[in-house]
């Protein structure tokens, strides 16, 4: 299957979390999880999310290399489901010229560093009936607090200290202050 069906978008839109694959054809595998309603359904073949500032930045540099990327969302609640995009991504940086109306779709970050757009090429549903059942409590505010306690200044600093390059020494492409 190719598209994301209505029932589909639905199920991504009730999720708390997603997962993010990403690799090069070398160096190491990089799987990631989300949160923080930072993922947008932007038609039946097309999603976006919001990427903020964390300790590393592996997937901008493995799209760098290959544009491959899988999101992953499992039903933890309700009825079984294991939803997988496969597709090719690129990365939106501030100042590209698509950067504003992608940001705009999303609530405010704190530390919104890029966008990644993804072009579904592939939808696959498995059963999901071995994930276990577990109850969304809340969405952790720990990443947000920290980055709004930054001035814009260090949060800058700390990107060019721990997201310019990956675990494997690759660059990010992450633009100069």
């Amino acid at each position: 299957m190719r598209n994301l069906s209505p029932n589909l978008q639905a199920f991504i839109a009730a999720q708390p979390i997603f997962f993010v694959g990403t690799a090069a054809a070398d160096g190491h595998v990089n799987v990631s999880p989300k949160g923080m309603d930072s993922l947008r359904v932007l038609g039946p073949d097309r999603v976006a999310w919001l990427n903020v500032t964390g300790s590393g930045n592996e997937t901008a540099a493995h799209l760098l290399r290959s544009p491959r990327m899988t999101l992953m969302f499992c039903a933890f609640e309700g009825p079984p489901l294991i939803l997988r995009l496969y597709g090719e991504a690129r990365t939106v940086q501030p100042g590209a010229p698509d950067w504003s109306d992608l940001l705009s779709l999303f609530s405010p970050l704190p530390g919104a560093r890029q966008v990644y757009v993804l072009e579904v090429e592939l939808v696959q549903t498995s059963c999901g009936m071995a994930v276990p059942l577990m109850e969304h409590v809340a969405d952790r505010s720990d990443l947000n607090d920290w980055a709004t306690a930054k001035t814009p200044a260090e949060l800058s600093a700390y990107r060019q200290g721990k997201n310019r390059v990956s675990l494997d020494g690759w660059p990010t492409a992450l633009p100069e202050p």
